[in-house]
């Protein structure tokens, strides 16, 4: 016994190359299909249609093909109803829940389409409301509740991709382009971030960093500051090692103990990251160490000077860790997931578990830029889903600085 359904899929299906993904799913998780039609654009600026029947020997196997294919924007050309299960345990999805990707998605209830709220990859659809009022929303299978009502099964459920951009000379334009290489003229695609940030920034929405420590450890927590004051950082994502780190050379002059304006180390520079933490937990937390003088500038300085939000997510190996720091990972992608309200672009430099956790949040309209020293770190990113992803490979204290001269200009002669 064969079961088949038909979907269909709009939109720059050659350039971009995700007709041939499409495919290359259905055959590679056991399915098999056949094209039945296809409409080629003509122009550049013309989209194709493909409709293609997508069969299987296992009703479950056509289900879970079905699902992976709406992460490429393919849809069933009969939508039918969505089905709706009752949670019956908390924490735990109905067994055919519909897996969800980044990409705007839409369910249909009560006979009307129904936008979903914040869309994140790798969680259920939970649906609330009476008839003609629902509301639907990602939710991760942690917050799950026993009789909340979850969206089951591709039927009912259909995705929205983006509208593709065209250069002028007619090739897809894609912010920065897809490939991470590091031999691209910086310079260019630093003034690019540049504009994209003045951008959001002037449609009213915020800018979300997500850093690493080795913003101080190479020397650019100066610039980092310039890009607070200049109000290019609206909320920072990070983990206990920036701030401390950032408060150590606040404090001391050091970070992990080497004196950053001599490059080399100090004796008993070992402790002072422990040490910056105890005055922190003394003081009771970092806008308290603020408001007492204790710390008195800095990346974390500027943040709670300027009003600006930050979420610190811990790991086992922290020291410490400084009393801001959420110890428990599930309330701190909670705190992550209440700051991303408003956020119109993302830049990550430098952390890769930070990165990836933060991509996995972010819904894939963000546009979202990874700086790193290692290709590796802007590589895994996307290819653990966030297909936004643009990368940057390049010191991140140089980047910082020429980010920082495009934003703030004269930024490192204020004090001069």
């Amino acid at each position: 016994m064969s079961f088949s359904e038909t979907v269909q899929i709009r939109g720059h299906l050659l350039d971009t190359g995700v007709l041939s993904r499409c495919v290359d799913d259905v055959r590679s998780l056991g399915g098999d299909y056949v094209i039945e039609r296809f409409d080629v654009g003509k122009d550049h600026d013309d989209e194709s249609y493909a409709r293609i029947r997508v069969q299987t020997d296992d009703e479950q196997l056509l289900a879970s093909i079905l699902m992976r294919l709406n992460a490429h924007g393919v849809n069933l050309t009969d939508p039918g109803e969505t089905v709706l299960r009752e949670v019956s345990a908390d924490g735990v999805f109905p067994g055919d829940f519909y897996s969800t990707t980044n990409l705007d998605t839409q369910v249909r209830l009560d006979g009307r389409w129904v936008d979903v709220e914040q869309p994140e990859m790798d969680c259920g659809l939970l649906v609330s409301g009476d008839a003609g009022s629902r509301r639907v929303r990602t939710v991760p299978v942690s917050d799950v509740l026993a009789g909340d009502q979850i969206v089951c099964g591709a039927s009912g459920v259909r995705v929205v991709m983006p509208v593709a951009e065209f250069a002028e000379d007619g090739q897809v334009f894609e912010f920065m382009n897809s490939e991470v290489s590091s031999e691209k003229p910086q310079a260019l695609l630093v003034r690019q971030i540049a504009e994209e940030m003045r951008s959001v920034k002037a449609a009213g929405k915020k800018v979300l960093w997500v850093a690493g420590p080795a913003v101080v450890h190479t020397g650019a927590a100066p610039a980092m500051v310039a890009l607070v004051e200049a109000g290019f950082v609206d909320i920072l994502f990070g983990g206990n090692a920036i701030a401390t780190h950032d408060i150590e050379s606040s404090i001391y002059g050091t970070s992990l103990g080497v004196d950053l304006s001599k490059g080399r180390g100090v004796e008993h520079g070992h402790e002072h990251h422990i040490r910056a933490i105890n005055q922190i937990r003394a003081a009771g937390s970092i806008a308290d160490a603020v408001d007492q003088g204790v710390l008195t500038s800095g990346v974390m300085h500027a943040l709670v000077r300027g009003e600006k939000q930050y979420v610190l997510v811990g790991s086992v190996r922290d020291d410490g860790p400084l009393p801001d720091v959420h110890t428990d990972v599930i309330v701190g992608q909670r705190k992550m997931r209440e700051a991303l309200d408003g956020v119109g672009f993302a830049i990550m430099v430098a952390t890769m578990l930070h990165s990836v956790a933060t991509g996995n949040l972010l819904p894939a309209s963000i546009p979202l830029v990874c700086v790193d020293i290692n290709p590796a770190t802007v590589t895994k990113l996307a290819d653990r889903g966030s297909s936004q992803a643009r990368g940057v490979v390049t010191d991140i204290g140089l980047f910082l600085e020429q980010l920082a001269g495009e934003l703030s200009p004269g930024w490192n002669t204020r004090d001069a």
